[in-house]
């Protein structure tokens, strides 16, 4: 948990303390989620930002933490990414980060990128290869589509998904999809979600279903 404590504070001092450099580029909003399931309560926020208005350097992070009615901790989930990216054209380019989660533990994370986002819809992809002992290797989605249904409402949908292996053990280490759907008007967003998780070796299966809010700030 200390560990955590201190990649969440690095987090938050990369969104926020860096604002002023970015702050000359037409900006995403960052996103904040909160979703009350039947069975643990989920949080996520998000943010891709460019270092100045012509910069191919772009920043992209993502934070959730899952944690059960119960108060078992140890039942409790993470997951913390940093990472710088060079864009080289039609959204493709490398990154390299930090990754810290609750399956694999922290690790320094490299590989290649692709993101598209126009006012419908938004797709993020990256392969993160993990300097660890097991060689893990990650597929990162997140696709949004977010069509407009009236003057002052959209219709708002996810999908996000990992899928992290150990190339060196040969096993599954966790996989989760996410699900949302819902209505939009102006920043604000709310609906119905659902989780999906995979874990260990024997891919063991667990859900979470409910409703969401969502607040996307400028």
């Amino acid at each position: 948990m200390k560990t955590l404590k201190i990649l969440l504070a690095i987090q938050l001092i990369l969104t926020f303390g860096t604002s002023p450099v970015f702050g000359q580029n037409p900006e995403p909003p960052v996103p904040v989620e909160i979703m009350i399931g039947h069975k643990e309560v989920y949080s996520q926020f998000i943010i891709k930002k460019f270092f100045n208005p012509t910069s191919k350097f772009d920043f992209f992070g993502l934070a959730t933490y899952s944690a059960n009615y119960e108060n078992n901790t140890a039942e409790n989930s993470a997951v913390i990414i940093s990472q710088v990216g060079y864009n080289f054209s039609n959204g493709f380019g490398v990154m390299t980060g930090i990754d810290f989660n609750s399956f694999s533990g922290f690790s320094p994370i490299l590989g290649p990128k692709h993101s598209f986002a126009n006012k419908k819809f938004l797709a993020v992809t990256n392969l993160s290869f993990f300097v660890n002992e097991s060689l893990d290797a990650k597929l990162f989605g997140l696709y949004e589509y977010h069509p407009g249904i009236s003057e002052k409402w959209k219709f708002y949908s996810r999908l996000q998904f990992i899928h992290n292996i150990s190339l060196n053990d040969n096993e599954h280490n966790i996989s989760n999809a996410y699900l949302r759907v819902g209505l939009q008007k102006k920043d604000f967003i709310f609906g119905l979600g659902g989780n999906f998780e995979w874990s260990g070796p024997n891919k063991v299966f667990s859900n979470n279903f409910g409703p969401f809010i969502r607040w996307e700030f400028e």
